[in-house]
């Protein structure tokens, strides 16, 4: 019998050009029973694999009859299960190492086209302006439509420096507009922090990687520094953030939650499919790995704590959101999040390829399903927007968005089950410069993190009143 610590892969959510993003569990090669095949519908495959081969305008060859073929197969099941040929495959494994190469966008497919759910800040995306909910309609010349995701991916991806032209859909803009992107090595820095002032740090986990909790320690302990004492407040950055890994994922929770705490748990068919994963360090190192969480401050845990999420967090950030909002740990705040809470499995072939198979949900401490709903926040804080003769120019996307989502098993697929208190973040003049890689981590014109630094400084007057 596996234990815990084999049994957790990588949770990763949507596909990011370099890497495909899921919720990942290690192979399971006992489970090798094939079912009973049904003879009538492989008779009418063969029939329509044979006009194909005789009628077809243009030769094809078996191979792509076949790929072609299990592609369609996985791809009608959900967004996110797929098929990987043997370079998917190792570009799956790539892509959680914090450097690959691409263009840097979180993407899902919608209608046939790309969607983009988020740009990942410091890439070639973020730079040019990519935004989420942007529909991609044409790679250089080509046109998405028709094309799988992976075939769009693989368009994307290619070598450093090599130019590619994306066509964009944007609402609010009367017309699709060209994009040009120059291809790059993907450097994701994992944790960013900075004092805001005295007693208020910030900490932005970007996506979640290998060593995403042990950078998260290292930057609670050089704000300590800084700070010159322990914090009166922490706000956690998760927003654009796509996931990444769920032993990480645990691990951030972890060094919040009280030793033993249910951070997640995963339902699904199969033994395999099911776990619950707490905040303990056999759910959260990788074997041989030193516990990084004993170098975390002991005030961390009780600490109050904003957490900022959008539509852009999904899969790992919406398990560390729901957790501690669960535990009501931390006040979520921002908007509501993505929704992926599925899990894939990857599931090695003899070829040498794989496929990522969809075959449970993930759900938070108390029993919430997230998938197509997302994280409710606590309060809600629209982001300040840029008012155009267009109108809105951001179209947030969710999983609920996506063609063929996987259903809640709550019943509540797209409607928070509260409705929480709402600030309007003030709108921002057109001419406004946006926030950009090269500028400092906080933004002064960050609506949302101004008021998270707010309500933190409230609970602290409130603490000494009492």
């Amino acid at each position: 019998m596996r234990n815990t610590k084999q049994k957790i892969g990588l949770v990763l959510s949507g596909v990011l050009l370099g890497a495909a993003l899921t919720v990942y569990l290690p192979a399971i090669a006992e489970h090798e029973n094939v079912p009973s095949l049904p003879l009538d519908e492989l008779r009418t495959f063969s029939q329509v694999f044979g006009k194909i081969k005789t009628d077809y305008v243009e030769p094809v060859s078996d191979k792509k009859l076949i790929d072609d073929a299990i592609n369609g197969m996985l791809s009608g099941l959900d967004p996110h299960s797929q098929y990987l040929d043997p370079q998917d495959f190792k570009d799956l494994q790539d892509g959680t190492s914090g450097e690959f190469g691409g263009l840097g966008i979180e993407v899902g497919m919608e209608d046939g086209f790309i969607k983009v759910i988020s740009p990942i800040e410091d890439t070639p995306a973020q730079k040019a302006g990519i935004k989420p909910g942007d529909l991609i309609i044409k790679l250089d010349d080509v046109p998405v439509k028709g094309m799988t995701i992976t075939d769009a991916v693989k368009r994307m991806r290619g070598e450093p420096n090599t130019p590619i032209v994306l066509t964009v859909v944007r609402k609010g803009v009367n017309k699709p507009f060209a994009v040009k992107l120059v291809r790059a090595i993907i450097k994701v820095k994992s944790v960013k922090s900075t004092l805001l002032e005295s007693g208020y740090g910030y900490i932005h986990i970007i996506q979640f990687q290998e060593h995403t909790g042990e950078d998260l320690v290292n930057a609670i302990n050089a704000l300590t520094a800084s700070n010159k004492g322990p914090l009166k407040g922490i706000v956690l950055d998760l927003r654009n953030d796509p996931g990444g890994l769920l032993t990480s994922a645990v691990g951030v929770a972890s060094a919040f939650l009280p030793a033993d705490s249910l951070v997640v748990y995963t339902d699904g068919r199969t033994d395999d499919s099911k776990m619950h994963l707490t905040a303990n360090a056999d759910n959260y190192l990788h074997p041989g790995e030193k516990d990084y969480l004993q170098a975390d401050p002991s005030w961390v845990k009780t600490v109050p704590m904003v957490v900022l999420i959008n539509g852009g967090s999904a899969s790992a950030s919406e398990i560390v959101s729901g957790a501690l909002q669960d535990h009501k740990r931390a006040v979520i705040m921002g908007t509501q999040s993505f929704g992926k809470g599925s899990v894939q499995t990857i599931l090695p072939l003899s070829n040498g390829a794989g496929i990522k198979l969809t075959t449970a949900r993930y759900f938070t401490p108390s029993g919430r399903s997230i998938q197509n709903k997302g994280i409710t926040p606590d309060i809600d804080v629209e982001e300040g927007k840029v008012v155009s003769d267009g109108g809105d120019n951001l179209l947030e996307v969710h999983e609920a968005d996506l063609e063929n989502h996987l259903s809640n098993p709550n019943g509540n697929d797209s409607h928070p089950d509260k409705t929480p208190p709402k600030i309007i973040g003030p709108a921002q003049k057109a001419d406004d410069k946006p926030a950009t890689a090269t500028e400092p981590v906080v933004h002064k014109n960050d609506f949302q993190l101004n008021q998270a630094v707010d309500l933190l400084k409230g609970i602290n007057i409130l603490a000494k009143k009492q």
